[in-house]
């Protein structure tokens, strides 16, 4: 690993990503030279041109994204599909589950750990043991359970500001595959009331049936843990 150039740092400091969490890989190797000595003979270096940068910068801390919200509005699915590019077609509740990937954001690579937490009221004690260390949350309701939607404001927002006061907040309205049906849903207008009540980075739409909207709302959690606190780790309570 080496630290990338000077000007690389700055282009990389006006995206918001902090100088400290940037790595540069060190140069591949691509060649259909049988021998690396072939490029000494010209000092063209190991096999004549052969070593060619690569583009991929690292971030050396690992971020946590954890889903909350009730259950069978679409968390595991939305999780499942993302990191998988395949949609589950049996349901099984969840209690803990976890996807370690990587998520690449304005060129930047990132690992990251996505948590899948339990929304039923059997794991109201469990569930709460998954916040500690979560850079940002993604707060689900499905827009055609309006139950799901009330409990973002009465049960999921206090849950959430209790353990951990200072993580961002994403509201994520899942299932959006079903707008244009003659379905009773809640509307895009009701979303983004929610998400100034509590007070959410940002409202988003999404379909895991579909795949349509899950790259924009990973990539939009991680830009908001460097936007709101670059370096210092937020910290979560099980008070």
């Amino acid at each position: 690993m080496r630290l990338p150039s000077s000007g690389f740092r700055r282009r990389e400091r006006r995206k918001g990503v902090p100088e400290d969490a940037l790595v540069t890989c060190h140069p591949a190797v691509d060649s259909d030279k049988k021998m690396p000595e072939e490029g000494f003979k010209n000092g063209n270096g190991i096999a004549n041109g052969i070593i060619r940068p690569t583009n991929g910068i690292i971030s050396n801390r690992e971020l946590k994204i954890t889903a909350v919200g009730d259950g069978m509005v679409g968390k595991t699915c939305l999780l499942i599909t993302y990191t998988s590019h395949s949609f589950p077609k049996d349901y099984v509740p969840t209690v803990f589950d976890n996807y370690p990937t990587i998520i690449e954001v304005d060129d930047v690579k990132h690992n990251v750990t996505l948590w899948d937490t339990a929304g039923q009221e059997d794991y109201e004690r469990l569930r709460p043991l998954s916040y500690p260390s979560t850079d940002c949350f993604l707060l689900c309701y499905s827009i055609n359970n309006k139950s799901s939607f009330d409990n973002i404001f009465l049960k999921w927002y206090p849950e959430l500001r209790h353990h951990c006061p200072n993580v961002p907040i994403i509201l994520i309205a899942t299932k959006s595959d079903l707008r244009g049906t003659d379905e009773t849903l809640i509307s895009v207008s009701e979303g983004k009331r929610m998400k100034k009540s509590i007070r959410a980075v940002k409202y988003m739409e999404c379909s895991a049936l579909k795949n349509e909207g899950l790259n924009e709302i990973f990539a939009e959690a991680v830009r908001c843990v460097y936007r709101k606190q670059p370096i210092t780790k937020r910290i979560c309570t099980l008070l």
